[in-house]
C-alpha cells in the first residue's frame, strides 16, 4: 500500500468555489515530490487537506492506511506526529530560542502538563541538536529566533519537523521569502536530510526550475485539479505552459 493515498478529494469554502476538485494520486515512501501550479490553483489547501489543518468536503486522504478525514481528536493528534509541517513564513515563537522552537516539535508526544512544563528527554535535545548540526545551525541553538536570517529560521522549522520522525514532511514554499542563496541552501537540505532518513517529502513551489531540479515526481495544479502528474524529465516546455495556463484542466498524460 503507499504511504498515501488522495482519492477524489475535494474543498469548498462556499457553495459556489471549489478550491479542489477530483485530486487523485498515490504517493510512495520515499519519494520527494513537488506541487507546482499558478496562484489559486490550490497547492496549499491541497497540503492541508492532507493533514487536516482543513477539513475535507469530498473524498479522502488515506495516510499509512488511516483515513484522515474520518478520525476523532486523539488519533489525529497521533498521526499528525508522522506528518511533519514546514511554513513560508517559518511559524516559529521569536522569543525562544533556537533549540526551544526545535523542540516545540515534540510537543505531540507529550501530555498536556509535560509540554507546558517544557518536560524532554536527554535523548530529544541530542536528536535536536544533532539536526541542528545536519542543518549547519548548530552555533545558533541559544540565540533567540528573531536574531536570525530568514532562511536559518527556516532551517529551524526543517528541524522542528524532522524531530517528530514523522514519515511524511508536507513544506508549503518554503523559499518564497528567501533570496537564490538561501533557497538553494533550504533545498539542498531538504534533499540530503529526508532522503538520508527515508522521510517522504511533499513541497510546494512556484519556481519550476527548482522543482525540476530536486524533485523525483512533479504534481501539476489549475484551478484546483491535477493537470500534470510525472518525473521533472517528463514536465516539457509545453506541459509547463499548460499547467499554468488558464484555459485547459484536462489531465496531461505522460
Amino acid at each position: 500500500m503507499s504511504l498515501l493515498q488522495v482519492v477524489g478529494l475535494g474543498k469548498s469554502y462556499d457553495t459556489e468555489t471549489k478550491v479542489l476538485e477530483n485530486v487523485n494520486f498515490d504517493i510512495e515512501a520515499g519519494e520527494f515530490v513537488s506541487i507546482i501550479g499558478p496562484s489559486g490553483a490550490g497547492k496549499s489547501t491541497l497540503l492541508r487537506c492532507i493533514n487536516r489543518m482543513v477539513t475535507i468536503s469530498e473524498g479522502n486522504v488515506l495516510f499509512d492506511g488511516a483515513n484522515v478525514g474520518t478520525l476523532g481528536k486523539k488519533q489525529l493528534r497521533r498521526l499528525r506526529t508522522n506528518i511533519g509541517m514546514v511554513f513560508q513564513h517559518y511559524n516559529l515563537v521569536p522569543r525562544l530560542t533556537v533549540i526551544e522552537n526545535v523542540l516545540h516539535g515534540r510537543f505531540g508526544y507529550k501530555t498536556t502538563l509535560q509540554g507546558f512544563l517544557g518536560r524532554f528527554t536527554e535523548q530529544e535535545k541530542k536528536r535536536a541538536f544533532y539536526l541542528l548540526q545536519k542543518l549547519g545551525i548548530e552555533e545558533h541553538a541559544y540565540k533567540r529566533c528573531d536574531q536570525l536570517s530568514g532562511g536559518q529560521q527556516q532551517r529551524v522549522g526543517i528541524a522542528r519537523a524532522l524531530i517528530q520522525d514523522p514519515k511524511l514532511v508536507l513544506c508549503d514554499e518554503p523559499i518564497a521569502s528567501l533570496d537564490p542563496n538561501a533557497s538553494k541552501v533550504i533545498m539542498d537540505h531538504l534533499k540530503s536530510i529526508t532522503s538520508e532518513l527515508g522521510i517522504t517529502c511533499m513541497v510546494n513551489l512556484h519556481q519550476v526550475e527548482v522543482a525540476q531540479q530536486y524533485s523525483d515526481r512533479i504534481i501539476g495544479l489549475n484551478q484546483g485539479k491535477v493537470v500534470f502528474d510525472g518525473s521533472n524529465h517528463q514536465l516539457t516546455d509545453d506541459r509547463i505552459n499548460r499547467i499554468y495556463g488558464t484555459q485547459t484542466r484536462e489531465l496531461i498524460t505522460v
